[in-house]
């Protein structure tokens, strides 16, 4: 695994692990171990179980303590939104995970870098060995910088997140937004589109989708956490 890079994923995490071995774990895929049974590797799915619930716990939490007055069924659609595939997969592009990964040969060549279910997958990984090596307050601060949205800026059903990064950009005058699609890939009847947006011309945010406009949808989600913080 590359050195250089797993120390750029912790950057981005802003976390460094005392346990190394616990991020390597989680960044191993089924397909990998699979393929090296006899090195020892396991996969990171054990993670995957553990960040699922992890993750919930803390997302939850926050719309708690940060939202006192919203009811208990907007309460649990934005915990789902928050912590659906989508949401995750847009978490991992940010963080470059797909880059980091080990994949076995079969994952490498049929796009599995790029595919959002490994991404979800892997960021739940994450999540755990985060929790495991530095307990609850790493996870909370990963998920308030990249996850949390801007509590009453939007309705939380159905959210249009072009739309609402649109009025964020526009509190302040001369500002220009533009999207861009930077990559697509897979056959035609199931391709992911990559799409890059940019205020004033400078790079925010990526994000990904099975159709150019969720693709855009996913980068503003992504954008509106970056220019929230």
């Amino acid at each position: 695994m590359d050195e250089p890079r797993l120390n750029g994923l912790q950057d981005k995490l802003g976390y460094r692990f005392k346990d190394p071995a616990l991020l390597k774990a989680a960044l191993t895929h089924s397909s990998y171990a699979n393929e090296n049974k006899k090195s020892g590797a396991f996969s990171n799915e054990r993670l995957e179980f553990l960040g699922d619930s992890v993750l919930g716990m803390t997302v939850a939490a926050l719309i708690y303590k940060d939202s006192p007055e919203m009811p208990e069924g907007n309460m649990t659609r934005l915990r789902a939104e928050l912590v659906c595939e989508k949401s995750l997969a847009a978490l991992a592009v940010t963080l470059s995970l797909g880059e980091c990964m080990m994949l076995g040969h079969g994952e490498e060549k049929g796009e599995g870098r790029r595919r959002p279910s490994i991404l979800a997958d892997a960021v739940e990984a994450v999540i755990a060995a985060m929790y495991l090596d530095g307990g609850f307050r790493p996870v909370n601060r990963l998920i308030r910088k990249y996850l949390k949205p801007r509590s009453g800026r939007t309705g939380f059903e159905n959210t249009d997140y072009k739309t609402a990064l649109q009025e964020v950009i526009q509190e302040k005058s001369g500002q220009s937004l533009t999207y861009s699609i930077t990559g697509e890939s897979g056959p035609d009847h199931s391709k992911l589109f990559t799409v890059e947006v940019r205020i004033n011309g400078s790079f925010i945010a990526s994000g990904t989708g099975r159709s150019k406009k969720e693709a855009e949808q996913s980068a503003a989600q992504v954008a509106l956490g970056e220019v929230s913080r």
